[in-house]
């Protein structure tokens, strides 16, 4: 299995050429935003950290941003209508519009790529992981334009796969919900949780595709 080396790049570098507009300084306390919301979460994080990250007085943060809130929604909410959704996508496209003959060649490959994503985007996935579930704005967000999009192929490809008698009988919907937390349970727990483990993601992913297909298969 060949993993997904591309070398396009990270959302924040297409971020900041989408956002040509931007002053230096706008530049520099996003970057230092999305570092800093990463790593400590958006709650534990100040302003006062962001701008001494970011190089500026905090007052400057203040003259673009009214408050803390609105710098998290103008990082997330235009990253993901017009760089997560047709990055995620587009990028996703490749493994679910590729033909495969087995669930089991169709969930390695959705894993290295997932996996290559996460390496090259994570203080945004982070942030994303982090904060879409305590603020409804992002939520919607990340429904809208990455989720129902991705959820159509997906459940097309549960269907095909029931009929060729290789997945179980049971709603897509279930079948989507088993695969995805079994897949993002690895991914957060590699990236997120545990990311100075010594791992074996080659064996780890194989274990992970032998637990879901446990599951699902039949």
């Amino acid at each position: 299995m060949t993993r997904d080396d591309t070398n396009e790049e990270s959302i924040f570098e297409l971020s900041v050429e989408e956002n040509k507009e931007l002053t230096q300084k706008q530049k520099q306390i996003l970057e230092a935003a999305i570092n800093i919301f990463a790593e400590k979460g958006y709650a534990a994080s100040s302003t006062s950290e962001i701008a001494k990250q970011a190089g500026v007085a905090e007052g400057t943060i203040f003259r673009h941003y009214k408050t803390k809130k609105d710098l998290l929604i103008s990082i997330v909410s235009p990253i993901m209508s017009r760089l997560v959704a047709p990055f995620v996508i587009n990028d996703f496209k490749k493994v679910l519009h590729t033909d495969y003959e087995t669930v089991e060649e169709l969930l390695r490959a959705i894993l290295f790529n997932r996996k290559a994503f996460a390496e090259k985007n994570l203080p945004i996935i982070k942030i994303m992981l982090q904060e879409i579930p305590f603020h409804p704005e992002l939520k919607e967000q990340f429904m809208k334009h990455v989720a129902s999009k991705v959820y159509t192929r997906l459940e097309d490809i549960v269907t095909h796969f029931q009929s060729q008698g290789q997945i179980i009988d049971m709603p897509a919907s279930s079948i989507i919900r088993l695969i995805a937390s079994s897949m993002i349970s690895y991914l957060v727990t590699r990236f997120i949780i545990m990311p100075e483990a010594d791992w074996d993601d080659e064996a780890e992913i194989e274990r992970t595709i032998q637990y879901v297909m446990g599951g699902i298969g039949k």
